[in-house]
């Protein structure tokens, strides 16, 4: 659940709804804490304004860092769907894994080296605010926002798969071993092995009266974990699809239906006979349409023996269809991203064949189980 705000290099900015809720928490802990500790005397609303700055501060540092990520993907020409920011800061969609170790190691360190930048800027203007003897209204944030950023470039330095650390610890070892998947795995190890630090220093924490803080380890540790392991499955399946194309699984003979057919006619002697959850609708080898038991269900039983599949069908304008010579990477975002099972796939208007998610899991299957260990 997101919304966009915008967009940045034609790539969509997007705010999640954990993003509001981490914005006003951490806008309260810098107001009500960290500001009258850092400068005792100064009066409520100065310390509720420093906040929401300092906070505006960090999330738009965030933001500039993913930036950075985005800029290195779309020069190398890679798709880059839109940014997100939540609760734990941002993520960049990236619609492809990197191609060669070198272009991952400076994409990955471009987050790191852009929060180091700003941390200089942030660190050059609150030295000269101090020297024109500004108030802490203007000091406070500069000096929060040379720290802040200094903390989110050293962070982000962590060895920990999918964190930027652990995408450069990836790309050496991937340039050593050749073997991108190899190296997945390892930076994923270690992921994994630092998450459960973050984790038990979390419980530790607790334990000894650090409640908040605590549990922001346990969160943080939760997510390198979880993240880690997505990031290994989605690099086994990119590499497990490089080379398919849909042509190379679809099935091409295709049980269809014609249009000028009964709801009840298809039901008894398609539905029910072969099982499928849904039936191409083709007329002189031209794809009309997809009827499905989502569509048969809309209809009352007894108007079956009625109406024809032409009223009831998803006209082909609105299905999502695919091409023989796609690769099957894109059929499977496809079919992930609009949670259906199937796609007809079409070449100059006319039916060539069906792609399911079941195909592209066993090709997945297939290839991941034959590929040699290393």
């Amino acid at each position: 659940m997101s919304i966009s705000v915008g967009k940045i290099m034609g790539v969509k900015i997007r705010l999640h709804y954990t993003w509001f809720i981490i914005f006003v928490f951490i806008t309260w802990t810098l107001a009500a804490f960290y500001m009258p500790d850092q400068y005792p005397g100064l009066t409520y609303e100065v310390y509720w304004i420093t906040g929401l700055v300092s906070s505006i501060i960090l999330f738009s540092s965030v933001l500039f860092h993913e930036l950075f990520h985005t800029y290195f993907a779309l020069k190398k020409g890679i798709p880059v769907p839109s940014i997100t920011l939540f609760l734990f800061g941002g993520v960049t969609q990236i619609a492809e894994e990197p191609q060669d170790p070198g272009f991952e190691f400076k994409m990955a360190f471009a987050g790191p080296a852009s929060s180091f930048l700003l941390s200089f800027i942030f660190g050059l203007a609150w030295l000269l605010a101090l020297q024109l003897d500004l108030p802490p209204i203007i000091t406070a944030p500069l000096n929060y926002g040379w720290l802040i950023n200094a903390l989110l470039g050293a962070f982000n330095l962590i060895p920990a798969f999918p964190m930027d650390g652990g995408r450069i610890l990836r790309a050496a070892i991937w340039k050593l071993k050749k073997d991108l998947i190899v190296a997945t795995r390892i930076a994923s190890n270690a992921g994994g092995a630092i998450a459960y630090l973050f984790i038990f220093f979390g419980l530790f924490l607790i334990l000894f009266d650090g409640l908040i803080l605590g549990f922001w380890f346990i969160l943080i540790g939760w997510f390198i974990k979880s993240g880690a392991e997505a990031s290994l499955n989605q690099a086994i399946i990119s590499q497990a699809l490089s080379d398919v194309k849909v042509a190379d699984i679809m099935t091409k003979e295709v049980h269809t239906i014609s249009p000028n057919a009964s709801i009840l006619d298809v039901v008894e002697n398609y539905f029910y006979k072969y099982k499928h959850g849904g039936f191409p609708v083709v007329d002189n080898g031209n794809l009309l349409g997809m009827l499905t038991t989502q569509d048969i269900r809309m209809v009352a039983k007894e108007r079956w023996n009625v109406l024809q599949v032409r009223d009831v069908m998803t006209s082909s304008e609105k299905l999502v269809k695919s091409q023989p010579e796609e690769p099957v990477t894109d059929a499977f975002l496809k079919l992930s991203k609009r949670d259906i099972g199937r796609l007809p796939v079409v070449e100059d208007g006319k039916l060539v064949g069906i792609i399911t998610r079941s195909d592209i899991m066993h090709i997945i299957r297939v290839k991941t189980e034959l590929a040699v260990k290393k």
